[in-house]
């Protein structure tokens, strides 16, 4: 079936549509993912809701899908491939990618070289795949920046993972599933707690520490959440990872900003200015801390991107609280800053003998 990728400045790029079940049009913002592999992450990372997602390697789906998924559900709104494999070829591949789809629209034979330099001048911009280009209207178009994406990936119900003697509250807000399963290799028992969990709840599970997750969107929407997460953090020991970093910043006075189109991709350097290591990391994330308004707080930045120089990490000057900006738990991605989930246990460890003293 032929397809189109309508953009909101009005630039149409055709192709094939695959996996579609019916000709309804698909609204998202159109971002670009720069890693040859990892789609079967990418497709089911929650941080991707309400995204069309355009991948610049040229062959997609040729190893098929695996278990390697980091949620249940299909997150993108739609997938934009140069060429989509018919078949997976890996003795590991259980099906391929437009049956893993579910329905979900692919539109293949596009132009990405081209459609990614088009983002990359204007920025990520909300579009429309559609089977008619002449009939798509933004009038009564939702902007992404409106709509309620983490109530659509976090948990419904507190579930518990691991058996380990350190407790983990993970506060989910579109958590993928290596998070969990790093922190259970850690020796850790998680219980995952959907995003408005009350601080009574919380305090009611005992936990030795937080992490506060990724999630989609902006994290200015959940601005009603902050008290509650500002008053949990100052309890226990944290770790954040991508939302839950920009929202340690807004919960102590910070301010968050939009890049132009986001950092997405398996190969984001970032340097530790505390020690001058340089981790290869991977990143999916629309917005960033603003690095003025945090003169006025007691967060110093730890990390920031070679590339451009956006932060990537920040640490309490007082209380046990680490962020960073990237996804330690890689997924896809190397796995150069999977250190930082053992900084954040011995960080818990230090917490504990300082209570025991007490």
């Amino acid at each position: 079936m032929k397809g189109y990728l309508v953009l909101e400045n009005g630039d149409v790029f055709p192709g094939q549509l695959l996996g579609a079940s019916t000709a309804t049009d698909v609204h998202g913002e159109t971002v670009f993912f720069t890693g040859m592999t990892g789609y079967e992450d990418v497709a089911t990372d929650p941080s991707y809701r309400g995204q069309i997602v355009v991948f610049t390697y040229p062959l997609i789906g040729n190893y098929g899908i695996s278990d390697a998924t980091q949620s249940e559900e299909w997150q993108p709104r739609a997938l934009v491939i140069g060429e989509c494999s018919s078949a997976g070829y890996h003795y590991q591949s259980k099906e391929t990618l437009v049956s893993r789809a579910g329905g979900a629209p692919i539109l293949t034979d596009v132009d990405t070289r081209a459609l990614v330099k088009r983002i990359r001048t204007s920025g990520a911009v909300e579009a429309v795949i559609t089977t008619d280009p002449e009939a798509v209207t933004w009038e009564n178009i939702t902007p992404m920046e409106e709509k309620a994406l983490i109530k659509e990936v976090s948990t419904q119900k507190i579930e518990s993972f691991g058996s380990g003697d350190t407790h983990i509250v993970l506060i989910d807000f579109g958590h993928k599933k290596a998070m969990v399963d790093a922190l259970c290799a850690h020796g850790a028992k998680v219980t995952v707690v959907p995003y408005d969990t009350t601080l009574s709840t919380i305090e009611e599970l005992e936990p030795d520490g937080l992490l506060l997750s990724n999630g989609p969107g902006n994290p200015k929407q959940l601005q009603a959440q902050l008290p509650t997460i500002k008053a949990a953090i100052m309890q226990y020991p944290t770790f954040a990872i991508c939302l839950g970093h920009q929202l340690i910043a807004l919960a102590f006075g910070g301010d968050t900003t939009k890049l132009a189109f986001g950092h997405r991709g398996p190969n984001q350097p970032v340097i530790d200015k505390r020690t001058g290591r340089v981790d290869m990391t991977a990143q999916n994330h629309s917005y960033v801390v603003d690095r003025a308004s945090l003169k006025e707080t007691e967060l110093e930045v730890t990390h920031v991107n070679v590339n451009d120089e956006s932060i990537e990490g920040l640490a309490h000057g007082r209380l046990p609280i680490q962020s960073v900006q990237y996804h330690p738990e890689a997924h896809p991605g190397p796995s150069d800053s999977r250190h930082l989930f053992s900084t954040f246990f011995r960080m818990i460890a230090k917490e504990k003998e300082v209570s025991v003293h007490a």
